[in-house]
């Protein structure tokens, strides 16, 4: 007598294999496509292949469903991970519009204010450096990059 299989029965199974120790006979049981529930004994030889073939069929219902795991989160983790993430068409459209209303309140700065956000900003210099450069005081060129911020601001609102 071959010993029974210690696993749990899988709903993907199409059939179920057991003992029968009264009579002593292995039985397969299996529903057909007409939902009616089939109990058919078999031989010792039938048996230990439809063992063999459950045991091969679990073992690749669980690579499938391993390898199914493993896409969804490699995808989803994927763009949560991502450095460049995707950038949808509405958000470049709102970024370019953005820039050039930026740009625009920029040019309508005075010169002396224009230069100094440019400095500060886009060629990355310190206020000291930037001071140091136009020979006034830090003071001076804060504020004037503050006010230029405000007048920056006001523009974007409209």
């Amino acid at each position: 007598m071959a010993e029974m299989p210690k696993r749990n029965r899988s709903k993907d199974n199409p059939y179920h294999l057991s003992y029968d120790e009264e009579r002593n006979t292995y039985i397969v049981e299996f529903i057909d496509n007409k939902n009616i529930t089939h109990k058919v004994e078999i031989s010792n030889e039938v048996y230990i292949a439809l063992d063999g073939f459950e045991l091969e069929d679990i073992s690749q219902i669980h690579k499938y469903r391993k390898h199914i795991e493993h896409s969804e989160v490699y995808e989803e983790s994927l763009n949560k991970r991502a450095i460049n993430k995707p950038i949808s068409i509405a958000e470049k459209v709102e970024s370019k519009i953005m820039i050039e209303k930026l740009k625009d309140a920029i040019k309508k700065l005075p010169d002396v204010q224009k230069r100094r956000i440019r400095k500060y900003y886009f060629d990355e210099m310190t206020l000291e450096e930037i001071a140091r450069e136009e020979n006034c005081s830090k003071v001076a060129i804060k504020y004037s990059i503050d006010i230029a911020i405000q007048k920056i601001s006001k523009k974007l609102k409209k």
